[in-house]
């Protein structure tokens, strides 16, 4: 019985001692070296990797930046398209302006003339008459494609 109690108490005081509980690692230098290979593999694959995103990303950003440009350039088109619409009607309207106070004029002065100038005033406000109708054609026309205009802006 005293055997068992000696060895019970050093089986207790063995189990009880920091070395039994301590794993102390023991590592060569070629262990070292293959453990430090691996890591250094492991972070250049990630790093790697993180690389390739980035790419992606920049890849993403420029499509994406190329397509904003495009857009604005067909904003810009659109633009202008609007202005040279809004400058041709106004041009158009100067023009039948013009034309139908000439007519006015014209006819004014019918009553004064001869015969043949009265003819051939009425040939030049018939004429001037026939460029109004197309004037005004145009002009429909013109309006049509500046409504275009405005609305794909």
């Amino acid at each position: 019985m005293n055997t068992t109690i000696k060895f019970t108490l050093a089986l207790m005081l063995m189990l009880s001692s920091q070395a039994f509980f301590a794993q102390k690692i023991v590592t060569s230098d070629k262990q070292q070296q293959i453990i430090n290979q691996k890591t250094e593999k492991d972070a250049k694959k990630a790093s790697d990797e993180y690389h390739a995103k980035l790419n992606d990303e920049q890849a993403k950003l420029k499509k994406e930046q190329k397509r904003v440009e495009k857009e604005k350039k067909q904003v810009e088109k659109h633009q202008k398209d609007l202005k040279n619409s809004e400058k041709d009607l106004a041009n158009n309207k100067k023009k039948v302006a013009k034309l139908e106070s000439e007519n006015q004029k014209m006819n004014s002065k019918l009553g004064s003339l001869s015969d043949e100038e009265s003819q051939k005033q009425q040939l030049k406000i018939k004429k001037n008459e026939l460029e109004i109708q197309k004037l005004k054609v145009k002009q429909i026309d013109q309006q049509k494609a500046l409504d275009k205009a405005q609305a794909q802006i």
